[in-house]
């Protein structure tokens, strides 16, 4: 039983390494339980804060939501920016990257995935202020899966493999959410809203952004290196649920949508709106000119 034990723990340790020293002592990261319990909290608010506001009036939120959007635009493009130059500083092989490879820029690379991972629960609030707007059709099961385990999995990141091949999908989505935030914090200004083409581009480049993670991820399977086999096996994996999950919004948002208003334009054309003894039928008419509501993504 020992040696199982032994040999359990041998397997698991070359799978995913050792714990590392380096974020021994930093906030959040020494113990799993306040994360834990900052991921129930935002459960339980998913779950009640609905409920709470049901027969309450919406806020607006328009002014923080600015201020919001704008906060996470600059730390998105910091964290891109910081993120870029330490894996040219450090010269980062794309192919596979381990995590003790490359003295101080390693350092830098794990200071900016600490705040990458604080980031995602500043990043809560997106659903806090949709639950306050009373805009509960965005809050879907992706919205909820991608903040929930967003959070967790980069506190296991962040102790053990902090650095290293865990660079290149942060990396991607800190740029992505540059566009992401900069697009909603525009969107809050009304007179704006007419300016802004590009938000089905941002769930495409999404997309592509764990398209391309894949690949980079594969190839340190393909070529390993010291990083842990196990942490790229389980990326692989997260990264199909995602593409699953936001391909399904992309066709539920953009493609039906599509259709919906394809169909409504012709069905007017066609002067099909029920009328009954020379007046329209007011339900009808309720329905034919009720656009679909385009979810945020995450």
């Amino acid at each position: 039983m020992e040696n199982f034990d032994a040999s359990r723990s041998t397997y698991f340790k070359a799978l995913l390494g050792p714990r590392d020293t380096r974020v021994k002592g930093w906030f959040l990261l020494d113990n799993y339980i306040p994360t834990f319990i900052c991921s129930v909290i935002y459960l339980l608010f998913v779950w009640l804060g609905p409920k709470y506001m049901k027969n309450r009036q919406p806020f607006s939120c328009r002014r923080i939501l600015v201020v919001y959007n704008l906060g996470l635009t600059l730390l998105s493009l910091y964290m891109f920016c910081e993120l870029v130059t330490g894996v040219w500083e450090g010269s980062y092989n794309f192919f596979c990257q381990g995590t003790r490879s490359a003295g101080e820029a390693d350092m830098k690379i794990i200071r900016i995935l600490w705040w990458y991972y604080f980031s995602k629960l500043i990043e809560f609030m997106d659903t806090f202020f949709f639950i306050l707007r009373k805009n509960n059709h965005q809050i879907t099961i992706l919205h909820v899966y991608h903040h929930a385990t967003m959070l967790n999995i980069w506190w296991f990141v962040m102790n053990w493999v902090p650095c290293g091949h865990s660079y290149f999908g942060a990396t991607l989505n800190s740029f992505i959410h540059v566009l992401m935030y900069s697009y909603y914090g525009l969107s809050s200004v009304p007179s704006m809203r007419p300016y802004l083409w590009w938000k089905r581009y941002i769930t495409q480049g999404q997309l592509l952004q764990f398209v391309l993670t894949i690949i980079q991820t594969s190839c340190g399977v393909i070529w390993p290196c010291t990083f842990p086999l196990g942490w790229l096996y389980f990326q692989i994996g997260y990264m199909i649920s995602l593409i699953a999950l936001f391909t399904n919004f992309y066709i539920q948002t953009y493609k039906k949508g599509a259709l919906w208003r394809k169909q409504h334009l012709k069905d007017h054309q066609n002067g099909s709106v029920a009328a009954v003894n020379g007046h329209t039928n007011s339900f009808s008419s309720l329905e034919n000119n009720v656009k679909p509501r385009k979810q945020r993504k995450d």
